[in-house]
C-alpha cells in the first residue's frame, strides 16, 4: 500500500540545522585562534560572541517553526533536543572564551592547543553529520569520528590536568586555566551528545 500525506513534511528545519552545525564550526574555530594566540582576546572574544548571538537566532527560529508547523520531518522532542543541544555547545565555546578574558590568561598551556584542534574537528565532523538528517543514511563515519574525537579529547584532557599540578604553574594560574580547559571539554562532550541525538532519531526511522 503507497502511503501519502495529505500534509508534506516540513523540510524547512533542515537548512537551519545545516546553518546552526556551520555557525559550531565556525565558533570551534575561532576559539581555537583565540587559544592558539593569547594577543588580542578581547576581539576575540566578540568574534566568539558573534557565534553565540548567531546560534541564539537559528535557536528561535527553529523552535519558533517547531511551534507552527503540522508535520515535521522527525519527533518534535528530538527536535527541540537536537536545537537545545546545538545551541549549548556554542554556550560551552563562549563560556571558554570569556573564562580567558576575565581570567586575563597569559601563560601558554601546551595541551590547550591540541584540545583546540580536536575541537574543531569534531565541530567539522558534526557539520557533515548533520547535513545528513533528511536522509538519515551514510551516518556511521560521522559517528565513529566523533566518538574517537571525545575519547581523544578526554585523554588529552586527562593530561593537560595532570600537567596543571605537575608543579610547573603556581596556583593562580592552575586555576584559570583549569577553567578553561574544562569548558573546552565540555563543548566536545556536548558534540558527542549531538551525535547521540541524530543516532537516536535515525534508528527510530530504520
Amino acid at each position: 500500500m503507497v502511503r501519502f500525506r495529505l500534509v508534506p513534511r516540513d523540510e524547512g528545519f533542515f537548512p537551519l540545522f545545516d546553518a546552526a552545525a556551520e555557525n559550531v564550526a565556525e565558533c570551534a574555530r575561532r576559539l581555537r585562534s583565540a587559544i592558539g594566540d593569547l594577543v588580542d582576546l578581547e576581539n576575540k572574544r566578540e568574534l566568539v560572541a558573534e557565534c553565540e548571538k548567531r546560534g541564539d537566532e537559528i535557536t528561535r527560529t527553529i523552535l519558533h517553526r517547531l511551534n507552527s508547523s503540522f508535520v515535521t520531518p522527525f519527533d518534535r522532542e528530538d527536535i527541540h533536543a537536537l536545537t537545545e543541544m546545538i545551541d549549548d555547545v556554542v554556550d560551552d565555546m563562549q563560556a571558554a572564551c570569556d573564562l580567558l578574558v576575565l581570567h586575563n590568561v597569559s601563560s601558554p598551556l601546551p595541551e590547550i592547543g591540541e584540545m583546540g584542534d580536536i575541537l574543531v574537528r569534531a565541530a567539522e565532523a558534526t557539520v557533515s553529520l548533520i547535513s545528513k538528517l533528511p536522509r538519515l543514511r551514510g551516518l556511521e563515519s560521522d559517528h565513529d569520528a566523533i566518538d574517537e574525537l571525545e575519547s581523544s579529547a578526554d585523554h588529552v584532557y586527562r593530561g593537560c590536568v595532570a600537567h596543571l599540578f605537575s608543579g610547573d604553574y603556581d596556583a593562580i594560574e592552575v586555576l584559570k586555566w583549569k577553567d578553561v580547559v574544562e569548558s573546552i571539554e565540555a563543548s566536545v562532550n556536548s558534540i558527542e551528545h549531538i551525535s547521540d541525538i541524530v543516532e537516536s532519531i535515525a534508528l527510530k526511522h530504520a
